[in-house]
This record gives structure tokens, sequence and C-alpha cells, in this order.
């Protein structure tokens, strides 16, 4: 089985580690956007890099086709996305054209109010975790919670 984990930089990518001892019985990679440090952060992984899609529509689309790409390449047969943004074209396009199982885990900085990226994949995962028990109900019922990650 072969397993995409896609986050963006910062404190997603950190939780993300969190899933490793689970995920690494697999064949996984990475797919987030291109920050400097994180290439010697992830450099005993398999990554592919992508830009940041914050700052306007045309960079968005780069997303996409890098989305598609990798997801050509790949194959994967499950995403894990911990969010942000940049997740959602690749999430989306394994799910609709891939046929991908998608795993979506909010974001433990999400405490009260769904995130973007929360709010959009919801009605697509496949198993939609929350780590705040509060949040779950405001998801609802295929919202689990599954404790913290960190």
């Amino acid at each position: 089985m072969k397993v995409c984990i896609t986050c963006s930089a910062g404190g997603h990518l950190i939780e993300s580690f969190r899933l490793l001892p689970t995920v690494k019985k697999y064949d996984f990679f990475y797919f987030t956007f291109f920050v400097k440090h994180l290439k010697k952060t992830l450099k005993k992984y398999r990554v592919y890099f992508t830009i940041n899609p914050k700052r306007g529509p045309i960079k968005f689309l780069k997303v996409i086709f890098d989305s598609i790409k990798v997801l050509l390449k790949e194959k994967p047969n499950v995403i894990i996305s911990t969010g942000a943004g940049v997740t959602v074209p690749l999430c989306l396009l394994g799910k609709f054209f891939f046929r991908t199982k998608l795993i979506y885990v909010e974001c433990s900085a999400q405490v009260y109010k769904p995130s973007y990226a929360g709010r959009v994949l919801y009605w697509f995962a496949d198993m939609f975790f929350v780590q705040w028990p509060f949040l779950a109900k405001v998801y609802g019922k295929k919202a689990v919670y599954g404790g913290l990650l960190i």
C-alpha cells in the first residue's frame, strides 16, 4: 500500500511526524510546499514540493498541476492530510480522479472553530479526526475525536 502524507510547513508538518510510527510500515511520501529549512528536515523521506498557494490564484493553479503530477506518478492508495490549504487540491483530485482513500486529521490548533481545509475536506474524507472533543460536536457525526497528536 502506498500512502501520501500531505501538509503545510510548520505545525501541520510536526503533527504529521506523530503519525510516522504507524505510516512507516508502508511505502509513503510527503507532499508539501517548499520552505528552505524543510529540505534538511525531510531529507530522509521521499518528498514532493510545490509552492505556497496563499500568494495568489496563479500559484494555486501551480499547486493543482503539481498535485496531478504527483498523483499520476505515485498513485497512492491513501492520502493523509493534517492541513492546511496546500493539501486541498491534492486531496480532492486524489479522491475524485484516482479513487484514493482520504484521511483528514484536523490541526490541534483548531479547538473551537473548523479550519478552511477541514471545512472543505470533511465532506469527502473517508475518515475525519479532530483533536479536541468540542470540535467533534461542531463538525458532526463523521468527525471522530482521536485525542491530541502532540
